[in-house]
C-alpha cells in the first residue's frame, strides 16, 4: 500500500503547470486531491482528467488574496473529505523588470500572492494538519536563495517565503508537522507563452526566457512533481533543483562578493 493512499492533499494554483503536475502525481500515488485556483474551467478540466484515470479529485475555485475565499476553500475541502494531510502552497506569480522601477503597490501585490496567500492557507490548514502530523510544502524558487537580473520584486517575495518556511519548521516540528521548501530552477512552460511580453519592454531578450536567461535547462513539471512527492514522503526540509545550486548559495554566504561574481556568470 502506498504511503499516500487516501491522504487528502490540497494544492493551490492547481489548474496548470506545476500545480497540475503535482495534482496528477499525488493522485496517481493514491492521494485524494483538492485543487484550487481562480479559473473554474481549468480546474474542472484537471479534475475530470484525474477522475478519468481512476483518481479521486475535487476542486474549489478561489482567490487566495481574499480571506473569505480561503475560509470557504478549507471548509469545503473538509466537508468533502473529512480531513487534510498535506497542504501544497504552489500558487504564485513571477515578474520581470527592475526593482528600481517597481512601485510599492506592485511589490505589495506580488507579496500578497507569493507570501500572504501561503500564510492564509497555512493558518487555515494548521488545526487539521496538527491532528494527523501532516505536511506543508511551500513552492519557492531558486530566487528564494539568490537573485538575478530582470526579476523585479520576485526574489523579495520568494526570499520571504523561504524565511516563513524556516520559521514554520522551527515552530511546528514539536507538533509532528513536516514543513518543506521547494526551490526549483526555471520550469518548462508551453510553447508560445507570452507571459512577460509587456513586462520586458525595454529589457534584453533574455528577460523573456524561463529564469530570465539563467544558464539552466528548463525543468519538466511532471519530473519535478515526482521529486516533490518522494522528498515529501521522506520529510525532507528542502528540495533544491538543480542540487549543485546549493554549493553556489553556500559560497555566496561565505563570500557575497565572489558569490555574486559567479552568479552573474550564470546569466546570458
Amino acid at each position: 500500500m502506498s504511503y499516500w493512499n487516501d491522504k487528502v492533499t490540497l494544492i493551490t494554483g492547481g489548474s496548470a503547470g506545476l500545480g497540475r503536475a503535482l495534482a496528477e502525481t499525488f493522485a496517481l500515488a493514491g492521494a485524494k486531491v483538492v485543487l484550487t485556483a481562480r479559473r473554474e474551467d481549468r480546474l474542472k478540466e484537471v479534475v475530470n482528467s484525474i477522475r478519468s484515470s481512476g483518481g479521486e479529485a475535487a476542486y474549489v475555485a478561489a482567490d487566495l488574496t481574499v480571506p473569505q475565499d480561503v475560509d470557504a476553500l478549507f471548509e469545503q475541502a473538509i466537508d468533502q473529505f473529512g480531513q487534510l494531510d498535506v497542504l501544497i502552497n504552489n500558487a504564485g506569480k513571477s515578474m520581470r523588470g527592475r526593482a528600481t522601477d517597481t512601485t510599492v503597490d506592485e511589490f505589495a501585490a506580488l507579496m500578497d500572492i507569493n507570501l500572504f496567500s501561503a500564510v492564509r492557507c497555512t493558518l487555515a490548514a494548521l488545526p487539521h494538519l496538527v491532528a494527523v502530523g501532516g505536511h506543508i510544502v511551500n513552492i519557492g524558487s531558486l530566487a528564494s536563495k539568490g537573485v538575478g537580473p530582470h526579476l523585479g520584486a520576485y526574489p523579495a517575495s520568494k526570499f520571504a517565503l523561504a524565511a516563513y518556511s524556516a520559521q514554520l519548521r522551527w515552530e511546528l516540528a514539536p507538533q509532528g508537522i513536516h514543513v518543506m521548501l521547494v526551490c526549483p530552477g526555471p520550469i518548462a512552460r508551453e510553447e508560445g507563452s507570452r507571459n512577460y511580453d509587456e513586462q520586458t519592454a525595454g529589457l534584453p531578450k533574455s528577460a523573456k526566457k524561463p529564469g530570465a536567461g539563467v544558464r539552466l535547462r528548463a525543468i519538466s513539471a511532471t519530473w519535478l512533481a515526482r521529486r516533490v512527492l518522494v522528498a515529501c514522503q521522506r520529510r525532507d526540509p528542502e528540495l533544491v533543483i538543480p542540487w549543485k545550486a546549493r554549493w553556489l548559495f553556500a559560497f555566496s554566504q561565505l563570500s557575497p562578493r565572489w558569490g555574486e561574481a559567479i552568479l552573474r556568470g550564470r546569466f546570458r
